[in-house]
Order: C-alpha cells, then sequence, then structure tokens
C-alpha cells in the first residue's frame, strides 16, 4: 500500500495488476485542479492551511507521503517526497494507458462550475476521455460536466447519511435521481449496496460500483450481482482472491 492520492499510490496500484485507479480532484488558488481528497493539509500534508489557500505550485512543494509511514509505524518515512500531483500529472501518467480512471471531484462552495470546466479541459487536451469516468455527490456538477462534454461518463455517488440504514423507498429514489441527471453509473457505498437498488439500476441502465470495499467476499458477490467495478484500499488482496475464484 501506498499514501493516497499521489504517483507512488496510483503506479503501486497498475503495478500489483488493479484495472484503474480512483482519485480525488479539488481546485489550488490559482484555479488549477490537483489531486487530494481533503480540503485541509492537516492529515496527508502535516501541517495547517487549506487547498484552496495554496498555489498548484506551493501545494507542489508540500509532502503528503511521510504522514502515511509514520501513520502505520514503518519504522521510516519510506514515501516521503511524494507530493500533491495536479491533474495534469495524473492523465499523463496514464496517457498511454488503458486503464480505468474514477476522478471525484471535491467542489468547494462557488467553486463548482469552475472545476468542472479545468477537468474536461484537461481531459480533452490529452484525448483521454474514454478511459475517465467522473464522479460526484453533487449530481448538478454532473449535468454541468454533460454539458461541457457529453461523451465523459459520469457517476453519482451515493452514501448513507448520519450512518442510517437506507430504506426501500431511498433505494428506489437513488436510481430515480441518478436517471434524472442522465448519469451513466451509480457508485454506492458498500453500507447500501443492497441487491434491490443494484437490480433497480441495472434495469435502468445504469452500471454500478461500489466503494470502498477491502474484504474478498465482495468479489463473489459483484460477479453474482453484476456490479461493474469495486473500488479497494488494497487491490493486492482484492486481486489475489479474484485470481483464486
Amino acid at each position: 500500500m501506498a499514501p493516497e492520492n499521489t504517483i507512488a499510490a496510483f503506479q503501486r496500484a497498475i503495478a500489483d495488476g488493479a484495472d484503474g485507479i480512483e482519485f480525488d480532484v479539488r481546485l489550488s488558488r490559482d484555479q488549477v485542479p490537483v489531486v487530494i481528497h481533503d480540503a485541509s493539509l492537516q492529515r496527508t500534508g502535516l501541517r495547517t492551511g487549506l487547498v484552496e489557500d495554496l498555489t498548484a505550485a506551493e501545494l507542489r512543494l508540500i509532502d503528503v507521503g511521510s504522514w502515511f509511514s509514520l501513520d502505520r509505524k514503518m519504522g521510516g518515512p519510506a514515501y516521503s517526497g511524494e507530493r500533491i500531483p495536479t491533474l495534469a500529472d495524473v492523465l499523463d501518467l496514464f496517457r498511454a494507458s488503458d486503464a480505468l480512471l474514477y476522478l471525484e471531484m471535491k467542489c468547494q462552495r462557488g467553486a463548482a462550475t469552475r472545476l468542472a470546466a479545468a477537468v474536461v479541459d484537461a481531459i480533452g487536451e490529452r484525448s483521454i476521455a474514454e478511459w475517465v469516468i467522473i464522479a460526484c455527490f453533487d449530481l448538478s456538477v454532473l449535468g454541468e460536466i454533460r454539458r461541457r462534454n457529453p461523451r465523459l461518463r459520469t457517476a453519482a455517488l451515493f452514501e448513507p447519511r448520519l450512518r442510517q440504514p437506507v430504506s426501500l423507498l431511498q433505494q428506489r429514489n437513488l436510481v430515480k435521481l441518478a436517471k434524472t441527471w442522465r448519469v451513466d453509473e451509480i457508485a454506492l457505498h458498500h453500507t447500501i449496496a443492497r441487491r434491490r437498488v443494484i437490480e433497480n439500476a441495472k434495469r435502468d441502465d445504469l452500471d454500478v460500483v461500489v466503494w470502498t470495499v477491502d474484504t474478498p467476499e465482495w468479489i463473489s458477490r459483484a460477479r453474482r450481482l453484476g456490479i461493474r467495478a469495486l473500488i479497494t484500499n488494497d487491490p493486492t488482496a482484492m486481486l489475489t482472491c479474484r485470481d483464486q475464484l
């Protein structure tokens, strides 16, 4: 394993045999899409401050690898020196690859349209659209992506709210909502990936992705239910199970 949203992690995943990667994108102060999950730099950058308050050049100077080794008590900063990549860095890394790229848009307040434009432009400049799936919890942002480039695949992200079970009515509404925004896929948190909602989605021609699953039991379940992809923190273990099956 390697620190999230870094070039080292992406290279490791592909080297281990993963079919693709998932990563998060938000805007820097100078409106450059950069790859990092949190709005704050505290957890992975081990420093105070927000991503949106620094330029892409300033963000590139921040070490987002050392926290990983320290957090796991691995005896040393094996990944120290890993930097925050830009979206361009990641797309260029996979430009000649057939790996699937699940790009989750993290939209700061008031910046959704600018982020959508920057993401669409970056993808368009590299002729890599067929390998990218853009995901977001804010489905209106996916509508903006479709408006700018109808060729790009989009995925509606859903998770349980306040860790409460999702009712049957809510399950039906997830699919209905996704169809309203004309997305191609729904990406479900594993706690709400029930058979019924998956079947309803497939009945409406929506592919289903489940995140984040690290237990091998999901391999056979995914095959049985026709789930398109599983997003995991541990591709090595999941791939070993897949190959054994």
